[in-house]
């Protein structure tokens, strides 16, 4: 596993041991990066299941301002930590060794709002449409909402938000919602 693009291209990263996470293929990482060309440029980015911290790191790669990653697995924050030292991205980073409920409600107390929000919930995540809502909360109005799921139609979006685009990518499908502007303002 790579950077694919940006300062940082073609730097290694490390994924957690098992199989308790999923790392984002490089060719969907690219194929994702690709859709949000123009929205990654200065950005507040969160990578809530963060895993590998990839997409993060990604995303900081090309030009976003600042990256949170929220992740619970102590072996993945373990390699979270590695990644973010490896490829020199501590200052432009936050990791909260937190579960993503906690970490929402604790990004919501400190008042924290992003331009892009990345979700990669285990695939077999009890409610999806639940998780786009929570996400909402901490968007700006406007915002984009990735969200990486098996193969298949994307999830129906909760009230005020709307799906852009979803494409599929072998087992793996990428949905993008939109924040309207009237939301979270």
């Amino acid at each position: 596993m790579r950077i694919i693009g940006g300062t940082a291209r073609g730097r290694s990263l490390v994924a957690p041991d098992g199989r308790d996470t999923r790392p984002t293929r490089d060719m969907v990482r690219e194929a994702l990066f690709d859709i949000l060309t123009g929205r990654v440029e200065g950005a507040l980015v969160l990578d809530a299941f963060a895993g590998s911290g990839a997409l993060a790191l990604e995303a900081v790669s090309r030009g976003a301002a600042a990256a949170v990653m929220a992740e619970r697995s102590t072996k993945a924050i373990a390699v979270i930590r590695r990644n973010i030292a490896s490829v020199g991205m501590a200052e432009r980073t936050r990791l909260i060794a937190l579960d993503w409920e906690r970490a929402a409600r604790t990004l919501r107390s400190e008042g924290a709002r992003f331009d892009l929000i990345m979700l990669d919930p285990p695939y077999a995540w009890p409610d999806t449409r639940g998780l786009l809502a929570a996400a909402a909360t901490l968007a700006v109005p406007g915002a984009w909402i990735t969200l990486e799921h098996g193969r298949g139609d994307p999830p129906d979006p909760p009230d005020g938000l709307t799906l852009v685009k979803s494409r599929s990518y072998g087992d793996t499908t990428l949905s993008f919602y939109e924040v309207p502007e009237t939301l979270g303002s």
